[in-house]
């Protein structure tokens, strides 16, 4: 498995930060490989990538999800992967929001993407297009309020 741990500030409150990443049909705008995700339910979601031109589909279900301060996830199909994001509040107006992520790299592209830190890049990008994204909106383009207990 590797590991990626990736942070951003961007200036809104954790709560507009947070309602604006319940939109995980809003993805697309902001991540890089990520052509569509479709929410199933409250706690399913199925995705579709490009990822070095291959392109995946596989589904993810929500594991937590606390009302601006965390979500975290896990794959529940195809290659393994999980992972949280946290939302920090650092005054009224601005947040830092913190990715970790577990994936295991399938097939030789992807195995020597993540030795060269292809991921760990794109990750990066990923935050800071969120962060121009959000602060060029002025606010969240939806919210989804509810909250997902960790199994026990």
């Amino acid at each position: 498995m590797s590991i990626i741990e990736k942070s951003v500030e961007v200036n809104v409150p954790a709560r507009t930060a947070y309602n604006q990443w319940t939109q995980f049909e809003e993805f697309p705008r902001f991540m890089d490989g990520v052509l569509e995700v479709r929410q199933l339910d409250d706690k399913m979601t199925r995705w579709r990538t490009n990822i070095g031109g291959i392109e995946k589909e596989f589904d993810a279900e929500i594991t937590e999800q606390i009302p601006d301060k965390r979500i975290a996830w896990r794959s529940r199909s195809g290659a393994p992967n999980a992972g949280v994001v946290t939302f920090h509040s650092l005054n009224d107006q601005s947040t830092r929001i913190m990715v970790q992520m577990d994936y295991e790299p399938e097939g030789i592209i992807e195995k020597s993407g993540d030795l060269l830190g292809v991921a760990s890049r794109r990750v990066e990008g990923d935050l800071k297009r969120f962060k121009e994204f959000i602060e060029s909106k002025g606010g969240e383009t939806g919210a989804w309020r509810g909250k997902i207990e960790r199994p026990a």
